[in-house]
C-alpha cells in the first residue's frame, strides 16, 4: 500500500515521504508523463539521471493499445517500461471525454469510439480497476467524469454525482483483491463551483481511500479560479493522505498549489515543450529555434548540471532543431525534466527551512519577468 509521512510544514505546504511497493519518493513530487508506456524521447536510465523518481502512465491509452492483457503478459508496466520506481496510472476518464468520439454515458458505463481504430469500447468502474490491476501501477485512480471547463453548474453537478457513484464502485472492485499493494485514489470534481467541490470531497473522504486527487482543473479556467478551488483543499482532505493535483505543470501553478497543501503533480509540459524547442530555466523559457542562439557557445543554463548542459551549447541545440535531428528533442527533454526535478527539490528545501513564501516570490519574479510570461497566461 501507499502511505505518506509528513516531515516538514511551512504554512499549509507539506514536505514528506511517499512510500510505495516500488520505493519511496520525496514530496512534493512532479511525475513525468509516459502516456503510452514511455516517457517520450528518453530511456529509463536517462530519466533516473534527471532526478525523476515517479512517473505516470494512462489507462485509456494502454487499454486501447496494446491492451491490458498484453501488458500483463509482458510483466506489467514496470517490466514493460524498464522502470523500477513507483508508477501512477490515470484512470482514463479525462481522455475518454477529450479524445474519444461518439460517447454515450450513463451511471453504469461510458461507451465510446476508439480514436485509434474506431472500435466501440465500453468502460465501467469495474473494468477501469481490472485494467489498472493488469497494468500493475502502485497508485491507481477511480473512473471519473471530467466535464469541460465551460460546463454549466447543472452539468458539473451531474458529473460530481456520477463520479462519486463510480468511486464507490471502484472501491468495491479494488477491495476484492486483498493481497494487492495498489493504492486507490479518488478524484474530486466540481469545476470552479465551491459547493460542488465540497460535496465531492466530503463523499470521497467518507470512502476512506488511500489518497485524493483534485481533477477538472487546468482545463481553461485560468490561474485565479484554480487558486480559489485549491484554497479549500487543506480543510477538505485528511492531513495524512497524499493530495494530487492532476495535469498541472506550470511552475507558477505548482508553487501556488504546494502553498495550499498539494503533494503530487503531473503534466506533459516539460516533455511536450522540449519537443517543440522550448527550454525551462530559472530565468524563464528559452525558444531554442530563435536565431539569437545560432553561435552561442554556452550551455542552456550555466548553473545546471544535467547531461545536456554539461555537454552541449545553445548553438548546438538550435542547430539540431533546425536540422530536425531526433537528438534535439532528447537533449531538451533531459534538461527540462532535470529542471523540474531540481525545482521540486528546491521547493522541499524551502518548506524544510520555512522560507517557501519568500523563495517562491523570488523564483516567480525571475521565471515570469517581462517577456517571459507563458503564452497561455494560465
Amino acid at each position: 500500500m501507499v502511505s505518506l509521512e509528513i516531515q516538514h510544514t511551512d504554512g499549509k505546504a507539506r514536505a514528506g515521504v511517499l512510500s510505495t511497493a516500488h520505493g519511496q519518493v520525496q514530496t512534493p513530487v512532479f511525475m513525468p508523463v509516459g502516456t503510452a508506456g514511455s516517457v517520450k524521447g528518453v530511456t529509463p536510465e536517462q530519466l533516473i539521471a534527471t532526478g525523476s523518481r515517479m512517473i505516470l502512465a494512462n489507462t485509456y491509452h494502454m487499454m486501447l493499445r496494446p491492451g491490458g492483457d498484453t501488458v500483463a503478459k509482458l510483466g506489467g508496466l514496470h517490466a514493460m517500461m524498464g522502470w523500477t520506481g513507483p508508477i501512477l496510472t490515470d484512470s482514463g476518464g479525462f481522455q475518454v471525454f477529450s479524445l474519444a468520439h461518439l460517447r454515450r454515458i450513463d451511471d453504469e458505463k461510458v461507451v465510446f469510439q476508439s480514436h485509434v481504430d474506431g472500435s466501440t469500447v465500453e468502460l465501467t468502474p469495474r473494468r477501469c480497476i481490472e485494467i489498472q490491476r493488469q497494468l500493475g501501477a502502485d497508485v491507481i485512480m477511480q473512473l471519473d467524469e471530467c466535464p469541460p471547463g465551460d460546463a454549466t453548474s447543472e452539468n458539473v453537478a451531474r458529473a460530481v454525482d456520477r463520479s462519486i457513484l463510480w468511486a464507490e464502485k471502484c472501491k468495491l472492485t479494488w477491495r476484492e483483491d486483498a493481497e494487492s499493494t495498489q493504492a486507490l485514489f479518488g478524484i474530486q470534481q466540481g469545476g470552479v463551483f465551491e459547493d460542488l467541490r465540497e460535496r465531492s470531497a466530503a463523499a470521497l473522504v467518507e470512502l476512506d481511500l488511500s489518497g485524493y486527487a483534485i481533477g477538472g482543473l487546468s482545463v481553461g479556467e485560468g490561474h485565479e479560479k484554480m487558486i480559489r478551488v485549491l484554497d479549500a483543499v487543506d480543510s477538505q482532505f485528511p492531513i495524512d493522505r497524499p493530495r494530487y493535483l492532476m495535469g498541472v505543470g506550470e511552475p507558477r501553478d505548482i508553487l501556488s498549489a504546494v502553498r495550499r497543501g498539494i503533494d503530487m503533480f503531473d503534466c506533459v509540459l516539460p516533455t511536450r515543450n522540449a519537443r517543440n524547442a522550448f527550454a525551462f530555466t530559472w530565468g524563464g523559457r528559452m525558444r531554442m529555434r530563435n536565431a539569437q542562439w545560432t553561435a552561442d557557445p554556452v550551455p542552456l543554463d550555466k548553473n545546471c548540471n544535467c547531461y545536456t548542459c554539461r555537454n552541449f551549447s545553445r548553438g548546438t541545440i538550435r542547430h539540431l532543431f533546425m536540422a530536425r535531428e531526433m537528438l534535439a528533442a532528447t537533449l531538451l527533454t533531459i534538461h527540462n525534466l532535470h529542471f523540474f526535478a531540481e525545482f521540486m527539490t528546491a521547493i522541499r528545501t524551502s518548506i524544510a527551512t520555512g522560507t517557501l513564501e519568500q523563495d517562491a516570490q523570488k523564483w516567480v519574479s525571475k521565471m515570469y519577468a517581462p517577456g517571459q510570461k507563458p503564452d497561455d497566461k494560465n
